[in-house]
Order: structure tokens, then sequence, then C-alpha cells
């Protein structure tokens, strides 16, 4: 069927409508039907999972309804709805859309917000029909169900009247509006002119008309676009461009030669003041690379600053490793990365650090071996961050390298497989462990324990200085 209009629902609909104008509990007597979620024979069901099909309900007076409340089955149900439409107006052939979402397959009931506020001037507006469209089941080809609703607002006359005489004129003037806009499409500026004189009702903001005037009458598209860079300047679309969602486009980069060849387990690092990345080493399927990169985001051309780091005195071939960039002091810190079991040596197995002055294009080692210095072990698949003000790294996570007379079969220590969380202060070379997974190892201050782990991204929020796992 394509719609239904349930007695029962229409009474418990308009008691509690009427009822809860106060915000109240509801009492229900006992021949109005209640929510029963432990009835499966107390509910709305459609014959087919076909779309669509809805339920209509009628309100016993206009009212403002500003929430709906649908209620479950005692446990999970294969045709409880998963996504579902609301709809409102004042008669059944004329309704706009209130709400789109979705319910949990639980049996825990689910409030949502209606729209029932409309135009600039923030006016509630009143409904009498309340439709219902199922959109999707959470059992795949089972029909829908509706166990129960309740509808909550007002219905007070002295309040809904008053709202109700607000949206008759504001239909009044939106249908003059499309009028005029008609008769604008059709190149009739006097009737325009003539309703607008008339009625008292202007068409759109002047400002609107400007631009419709350069760029659909005169066609002049250069004056169209200065008019809209005036109009980003002055803020007058900044609501509109927070309220749109940020969509990714790909778009496959076409740079002449060199670049850099196919790698995985490398690291890249971006400077946003210059708007260049910088690429450092990675696998390319047979070894470990030590090349150093940069890419020209405004000019699109990639540039081979060093093909082996390790000749000039930087790190040695590696992936798996991290990276991380100070683009005041324009810094590159590099650490860790990754060793077959058969490479593992007491002299490999050391946690070296390294920074690039990009300046000076010059590598210098800080550390010979972190771990010896208060600072995490030799790990790959960790995460590093910078607060550039404070001039700290964190560094956190990552799986630690073993020798391998005392690694499992995967090469790895017993205990602990992974490295806790620690920070580094550039300024005087100093390391400091804040966390670790194992309790009796000390640690800086009193922290929660956050569990280490490997593969994961961490990101530095700077404005309440922390990292963020």
């Amino acid at each position: 069927m394509a719609s239904s209009e349930s007695g029962d629902f229409q009474k418990v609909l308009e008691y509690r409508i009427y009822k809860c104008s106060s915000y109240s509990s509801c009492y229900i007597p006992e021949n109005i039907l209640v929510d029963v979620p432990s009835d499966q024979t107390s509910r709305w069901s459609s014959d087919i999972d076909n779309h669509p099909q809805y339920l209509i309900l009628k309100l016993q007076s206009p009212s403002i309804v500003k929430y709906i409340t649908f209620g479950k089955y005692e446990k999970t149900h294969v045709c409880n709805i998963k996504k579902f439409k609301i709809f409102g107006g004042l008669e059944p052939e004329n309704m706009m859309e209130l709400l789109e979402s979705g319910l949990r397959n639980d049996s825990i009931p689910e409030t949502f917000d209606l729209k029932h506020v409309l135009g600039i001037e923030g006016n509630c507006f009143p409904i009498r029909y309340v439709k219902i469209l199922p959109l999707q089941s959470w059992g795949p080809s089972f029909n829908f169900s509706i166990w129960h609703i309740r509808l909550t607002g007002i219905n007070e006359s002295k309040i809904v009247r008053p709202c109700l005489e607000r949206f008759n004129m504001y239909r009044q003037k939106e249908i003059i509006r499309l009028c005029m806009k008609h008769f604008r499409q059709m190149e009739q500026p006097e009737i325009v002119e003539t309703l607008q004189r008339v009625t008292g009702v202007p068409l759109e903001d002047p400002r609107l008309s400007t631009l419709y005037n350069l760029l659909v009458t005169k066609g002049d598209h250069l004056q169209a676009e200065r008019f809209i860079s005036n109009a980003l300047s002055m803020g007058l679309l900044s609501d509109y461009i927070n309220a749109q969602t940020y969509r990714a486009i790909w778009t496959k980069l076409s740079s002449s030669e060199p670049k850099p060849g196919m790698r995985g387990g490398h690291q890249m690092v971006l400077d946003p003041t210059a708007e260049v990345l910088y690429l450092f080493g990675g696998w390319d399927g047979n070894q470990d690379l030590s090349d150093l990169w940069s890419y020209n985001i405004e000019a699109g051309k990639w540039t081979l600053i060093c093909k082996d780091t390790e000749a000039v005195g930087g790190p040695s071939a590696r992936s798996c490793h991290k990276m991380c960039l100070d683009p005041q002091r324009r810094q590159l810190f590099t650490l860790g990365r990754y060793l077959d079991t058969q490479y593992r040596t007491c002299e490999n197995l050391k946690s070296d650090f390294y920074v690039y002055d990009i300046e000076s294009s010059k590598w210098t080692r800080i550390s010979e071996d972190t771990g010896t210095m208060g600072g995490p072990p030799l790990v790959f698949d960790h995460q590093m961050s910078m607060d550039v003000e404070k001039r700290t790294i964190y560094v956190f996570g990552g799986r630690v390298l073993a020798h391998p007379t005392n690694a499992d079969e995967h090469g790895l220590i017993p205990e602990p497989h992974f490295s806790g969380l620690y920070s580094y202060h550039v300024p005087t070379g100093t390391w400091t462990r804040l966390a670790c997974d194992i309790a009796d190892k000390p640690c800086s201050r009193d922290m929660p324990i956050y569990r280490s782990r490997a593969g994961h991204s961490m990101l530095f929020h700077p404005v309440g200085s922390s990292s963020l796992p």
C-alpha cells in the first residue's frame, strides 16, 4: 500500500502532542495505544520492503512539532528501520522534509530534532501532517516496522496561531517571489518591477540582483568574478562555505623527469610556508633507499636533493622510519628504521637520530643511539610529531627491533614489543620518557597508561599543545 493512517497511532500522536506542549511527562489512558516494547504485534509494518511506502500521521490541530521519538522492540530486530526520512506540512499533498537520519538496531528509544524554524527570521512553523518514509531496514529484503512514535512540541492556540499567520504570510511572499523570478527569466522586467511596487515584496537581496545583472543580463564574467571575490573578502559567503563538507579530489601530478621511483615505507613531510614536500628513503622492492627529494607544489617539479644521504654524512638507507619538520627553522628530523633479521647486529641495532638543515643542505647526526640517551630504542612503524613553538619532538609507539639471539620467531623481543611515549627537547638535546606499557618503569610524571602500538597515526594540536595518537 502507498500510505497508511492508523487510528491507534493517530490517537496516541494527537494525545501526546497535546499533553507534551508543556514538556511534562505524558499520562496515557488505557484506551490509548502505548509503547509496549515486549509485544511484537504492537507495531505498524509495511507489506513488503519495496520503496516507497510511508505512514502519514494526522495531528488533531496544527502544532509546532520539535522532536520525534522512535520506540523499539525489546531486542534487535531485522525489521527495525535503518534509514528514514520525515516530512511535515499543513496538507498531506504539500509537505517539506524535516529530517533524514537512521536508527540503531537495538532496544533503546531514540529522539531526533525536527526542523521547525523557517526563514532567516527564525519563526517557527506549524504542521498538521507527519509523513514517515522508511528507506531501509536492518535486515535485507525485510519489511519495515515502526514500533512506536511519540511527537513532542507545542499546540497551544495562543502560540500556534501567530506562527500560523506568519507562516501563511511567508508562503504568500514566496509565491510572489517565484512569480517574479519566472517573469525575470522570461525577460519581462516591467512585470517584475510592478509586482515589487504593488506588493512591497523584494525579489531578493539587492546584491544578488547586482550579480544577476552582471552575469546573466550583461554577461560580464570578469566583473562577476570581482563581485564574488569582494563578497568572499567581506565574509558574505562564510556561513555557506563553513556548512559545506570537504570532498577530496585526487589529481595525478604530471611532472617531468627526474622524479622518485615507486617505493613503500618512505616518509614525506610538508613545509606549508614554502609549499614544498620532502621525501626520504623507502623500500623499492629490492633494497632500502637513501635518496632525499623535494617537490615544489607551485612549480609542480621534483628535485633530487641528494642521491645517497649516507655519503654526505646523513642517515643510511632505510624504510619504516619517521620524519618531522620544523618549518620555522627549516629543519628535518628523522628517527627509526626496519632491519631484516639477518642484518641485526649489535652495531646496526643502534637508534641513530639525524637532523637536516634545509638552508645549508647539511646533515647532522644528533645521536648515535637514542636508547642510551634516555630515548626510544630502535623502532619502526612508530609516529613522530613536533611542537614547533616549544621545539619539542614527540615519539610514540613502534615495534622494537631485537637482536636475533633475544628475539622470537618473528624477530621481536618478548617484552616490550612496543615502545612508549618519549619527548625530545631540541635546544637542550635531552630525552624524557613520558609513558610506557611496563608499570615498574619510571616515567617523568603521573600519566594514564596508553598502550603502545604500531602502524598508527599521530597529530599535534598546537592550540591545546597535545599530541593525538
